[in-house]
């Protein structure tokens, strides 16, 4: 299993880059779990993207955020890997690559994400620490938010 982690700006992603990422996030999370939002959003467009490539095929993203785009900190979000790769245990190197990075570009920045509830463990596992008082939905789905100092 070779997988190669690329991050580019968003004008730096090619065609098929972005239909992949897109395809992906939109399976997952609209699809798989039924979250109704635009998936396409500005966001996009003002952050870094972090592709786990496997075989020519996008199957880990995240997405890596500046300062002021979701919170006042930087931030990483729409952590995805691809319903067949699961089994391959991608999110930890995927977690690991995407805080290697944002230590990277915004050295000594705090790291915010909004993480799923049921998920709090697997983040506490990389280095976050709840910081909200009580869950809050988010798309119908239970989160916290979370640092990484």
């Amino acid at each position: 299993m070779v997988i190669n982690w690329i991050v580019k700006e968003f004008a730096d992603l090619s065609s098929l880059e972005l239909y992949q990422i897109l395809q992906l996030r939109i399976n997952v999370f609209m699809l798989e779990q039924e979250c109704l939002y635009p998936e396409c959003d500005d966001k996009d467009l003002k952050g870094r993207h972090l592709m786990g490539i496997m075989d020519g095929k996008v199957v880990a993203y995240a997405r890596l955020l500046p300062h002021h785009v979701t919170y006042p900190d930087v931030s990483i979000g729409r952590v995805v890997v691809c319903p067949s790769k699961r089994h391959l245990k991608l999110g930890t190197v995927l977690m690991q690559e995407a805080i290697s990075n944002m230590l990277k570009y915004f050295p000594g920045e705090a790291i915010r994400i909004s993480a799923q509830a049921h998920l709090q463990s697997f983040y506490e596992n990389v280095g976050f620490v709840r910081v909200s008082e009580e869950p809050y939905l988010e798309d119908n789905i239970p989160h916290v938010e979370m640092v990484l100092t």
